[in-house]
């Protein structure tokens, strides 16, 4: 196991998903995702950290996914069954807004396609 790939490739990830995040999250559809005064960004950032260190991870240790497209493919499922699990938690306990759940799971996907595209990128040009 390349411990210094996992590395490299996870926190690129992570950055790619932080920014992605920040696009849409929080310019693109903030009037559905309103931050409010006790918004963290530290622990989003490492959340999106924890998540590129998790693709990383399954890409390098157990995948062996280089080629960016299978990374894309990959990531997007990867990232809607995670998308899929957290919104049918978060909304176990309060009322359902199916709009802004369709539409986290749209961009949870996305976010994680291309994360995990770039994450096979890079793992590939660690080789």
């Amino acid at each position: 196991m390349n411990v210094k790939k996992i590395l490299i490739a996870g926190i690129v990830g992570g950055i790619v998903d932080f920014l992605l995040g920040w696009i849409f999250y929080g310019m693109l559809f903030k009037d559905l995702y309103p931050q409010n005064e006790n918004t963290n960004l530290t622990f989003i950032f490492l959340g999106c950290m924890t998540f590129g260190l998790f693709i990383s991870y399954i890409f390098n240790k157990w995948a062996s996914i280089v080629n960016p497209l299978t990374g894309f493919k990959a990531g997007a499922t990867i990232a809607i069954m995670n998308s899929l699990a957290m919104n049918f938690f978060m909304y176990s306990g309060k009322e359902v807004n199916y709009q802004n759940m369709v539409i986290d799971i749209a961009i949870s996907t996305f976010v994680g396609a291309v994360m995990g595209a770039i994450i096979a990128l890079v793992s590939g040009k660690l080789d």
